[in-house]
């Protein structure tokens, strides 16, 4: 058990930015107990209008300027401090997978596809 973090490509146009399904996905990246980044992503869910309650296995879209915000915060140590239930603890050493991710995630979008954040816990 624990928080499992998954980035995804997929071709199709997705419906909305938050809470959508596609049936045709790509992994583009996987993280495993990154508590912090999981924070981040549900502040960005919260704020495109996300309402799961315990925001676990549902969608949200990342666009370019998302990249770039996430990116700075990356940059300056500022991921939202986040714990949950099995969660784990964020280590400094994910900051070049993240970064690593974010490079892939932009060459993704560059080529007209949807990157979208996901987990499971």
């Amino acid at each position: 058990m624990g928080l499992d973090m998954y980035a995804f490509t997929t071709a199709e146009p997705v419906a909305a930015a938050v809470d959508f399904t596609t049936e045709n996905a790509t992994e583009l990246a996987y993280w495993r107990k990154h508590p912090n980044l999981h924070g981040w992503m549900e502040q960005l869910y919260r704020a495109k209008g996300g309402t799961d309650a315990d925001f676990n296995c549902v969608n949200v879209a990342l666009t370019a300027e998302d990249l770039d915000q996430l990116e700075r915060d990356i940059r300056h140590q500022a991921l939202p401090h986040t714990e949950g239930f099995f969660f784990g603890t964020s280590r400094p050493d994910e900051t070049e997978l993240d970064l690593a991710f974010i490079a892939k995630a932009r060459a993704a979008i560059a080529d007209g596809k949807t990157v979208f954040y996901t987990s499971w816990w």
